[in-house]
């Protein structure tokens, strides 16, 4: 969805752009920190029900790190988001199992060699607040401010007719 400079964006028309660029599943760069030590890796992603799931292993010292601080950053291309971790237990007990599903269906290679059954568990990211650079359509940069506690919205632009 793209819009001119002289419209106005919901919150949730800002949300379904967000969605829209990352699709059903991207390679994310996933920060974390603990007393000040910070940590980036890629994790794989998978989106729905309005968050960002990724699958890891419990042991991993990025899990540890969660498990002592859940705020994280995650960045993809011009979107950032930044959220609160959860961990929502073995990717198995999942009801439903949409994760699982959606992870064969997107990223087999990942899914076939990195899945443990015992140790595989799923991470819930909630968006907090979301940046998202973009073009409009007459082809101007913009920033996207995305406050999801407060559900508002603020868009920028960064070039000048």
């Amino acid at each position: 969805m793209k819009f001119s400079l002289d419209k106005n964006l919901t919150f949730e028309q800002a949300k379904a752009i967000m969605w829209e660029q990352l699709g059903d599943w991207k390679i994310m760069a996933l920060a974390s920190s603990v007393n000040d030590y910070v940590m980036v890796r890629n994790v794989s992603c998978l989106f729905y029900d309005d968050k960002v799931w990724f699958k890891t292993d419990k042991n991993f010292r990025k899990t540890q790190q969660l498990y002592q601080n859940p705020n994280v950053a995650m960045c993809w291309g011009g979107l950032q988001i930044e959220g609160t971790a959860a961990n929502k237990g073995l990717v198995v007990d999942e009801p439903g199992r949409v994760f699982e599903q959606g992870y064969k269906k997107h990223l087999w290679g990942s899914y076939n060699k990195y899945s443990h059954e015992d140790t595989e568990i799923i991470i819930e990211v909630t968006p907090r607040f979301v940046e998202v650079w973009d073009t409009s359509d007459d082809n101007y940069a913009y920033q996207i401010f995305i406050d999801f506690e407060k559900q508002a919205v603020e868009v920028k632009p960064y070039d000048k007719k």
